[in-house]
């Protein structure tokens, strides 16, 4: 008898989990809607970061203020960019405390994303009207929606979800993140030219309402989990303090390992991009076309990740996961992470660059990051939102800062330095990915509350 292929085993059991899980589909498509409306966005964002010209990211007081005291602001573009995008990150970060204290889960997450959706028809006024600034404004804005957006999501689903049925499901959930993630860059790519970018970011706003239809549809399902579990329902007050995810992290060894890990993961990211953000502007610098060219390079980036992304989540992640549990997945990629430093240390060409771009940045999304977000399932509420956010939005951001401020000395030695540099980092990568494994086999299988 013939043997059914693959990918036949794989359908059948995202059919079998569907039929036990119809709260999969739903969250399947939340994060559909929430990544396609991002990466429509993240082109926009990346060339921006990537222009000849300060003028266009930067108001222009600015940029005269600082040539009036000798410094060429272009030349630490992304170093401004990263800091401001860290201090918004600080703001914000006990206003998202003090909501998620003072109300409950019904009305804290669709204020979330109804202000994400007002700030996106702010832009569209101002990228309209041509305001100046409007380019470094929008940079850390997308950076602080991206992982606030993101963050809660993966809250909400360890809300609905026990650790044994994230492992069988977390990979498909973030398979409809990867679709996004190729649909957001085509959109970019064909609609730009017809539309504009102040259009694109109206298309953007309606998949963010679409998430809010996913939330109201999934609430049934969190409640019912926790009713099940006798865990305190999302549907009231947290309560604690607004600085409560800042405390954890610091008295908790597990919560720290995940920040060891989030720091030093962002920085490999870091030092990766901002020699890719060089490489670009170095192809485009005198070209009348650069911005368009550097949108269509960014895409072109993307939907290769996300590509390899989707495969590894179908073939690999779930059975992975439901096999040997997160081990493999935190301390494999980090790994191959240090092993391709290793190689660009040795011949740090343009093409490895962008081929260990994709991979890094692959493997965080298809392996590390489903791994992390079943561990968000076996810890307390205050864990899954107050700290995890912190982590995900002030740690990593405080990494992005201390990251891209390094490569600005190293790189002027070289590429072989920032990724010998980088070895390092990816070393500490390793460490962190070691302790977590480490701290989370003490966790009990359901959480306290």
């Amino acid at each position: 008898m013939p043997q059914a292929p693959p990918t036949a085993g794989r359908f059948h059991h995202l059919r079998g989990a569907l039929r036990e899980f119809p709260a999969l589909l739903w969250s399947f498509l939340y994060f559909f809607f929430l990544l396609t409306g991002y990466y429509v966005l993240r082109p926009v964002r990346d060339a921006m970061a990537a222009a000849n010209d300060p003028s266009a990211v930067f108001p222009v007081a600015m940029v005269d203020w600082f040539a009036a005291r000798g410094i060429a602001l272009g030349d630490y573009q992304l170093q401004v960019l990263f800091t401001g995008t860290f201090l918004a990150m600080v703001v914000l970060q006990p206003i998202y405390g003090a909501l998620v204290s003072r109300y409950p889960r019904r009305l804290f997450l669709p204020v979330v994303y109804l202000a994400f959706i007002a700030c996106l028809l702010g832009f569209r006024f101002a990228f309209e009207a041509g305001l100046p600034g409007r380019g470094g404004l929008f940079f850390v804005w997308v950076a602080v929606f991206n992982l606030f957006a993101v963050s809660v999501f993966w809250s909400f689903m360890a809300d609905i979800y026990t650790d044994p049925q994230a492992k069988r499901l977390y990979g498909f959930i973030a398979a409809g993140g990867t679709v996004g993630g190729l649909l957001g860059p085509e959109i970019t790519t064909r609609l730009v030219g017809l539309l504009g970018v102040g259009n694109l970011l109206l298309v953007s706003a309606g998949f963010l309402a679409l998430c809010l239809v996913c939330i109201l549809r999934l609430a049934p399902w969190a409640r019912a989990r926790e009713q099940a579990a006798g865990l305190r329902s999302g549907d009231e007050a947290m309560g604690g303090g607004i600085l409560e995810g800042l405390r954890r992290i610091a008295t908790d060894p597990l919560l720290r390992a995940f920040a060891v890990l989030m720091f030093f993961g962002v920085g490999v990211g870091t030092l990766l991009y901002n020699e890719q953000n060089a490489i670009v502007r170095a192809m485009t610098l005198g070209n009348p076309a650069a911005a368009e060219e550097a949108t269509a390079f960014f895409s072109m980036i993307d939907k290769s990740i996300n590509w390899l992304v989707l495969l590894l989540q179908v073939f690999v992640t779930r059975a992975v996961l439901t096999r040997w549990g997160v081990a493999p997945l935190l301390v494999g990629p980090a790994l191959l992470i240090l092993a391709g430093f290793c190689v660009l240390w040795a011949s740090p060409l343009p093409m490895l660059v962008a081929v260990v771009q994709v991979g890094t940045r692959a493997s965080e999304f298809a392996l590390a990051k489903p791994a992390r977000e079943t561990i968000y399932t076996r810890v307390d509420r205050e864990a899954r939102y107050k700290a995890k956010a912190a982590i995900d939005t002030v740690v990593y951001r405080g990494g992005d800062l201390s990251f891209a401020w390094l490569y600005k000395p190293l790189s002027a030695f070289g590429s072989s330095v920032v990724f010998g540099a980088g070895v390092l980092v990816a070393g500490g990568f390793l460490y962190g990915a070691w302790r977590l494994v480490r701290e989370q086999a003490r966790l009990p299988a359901q959480p306290k509350g």
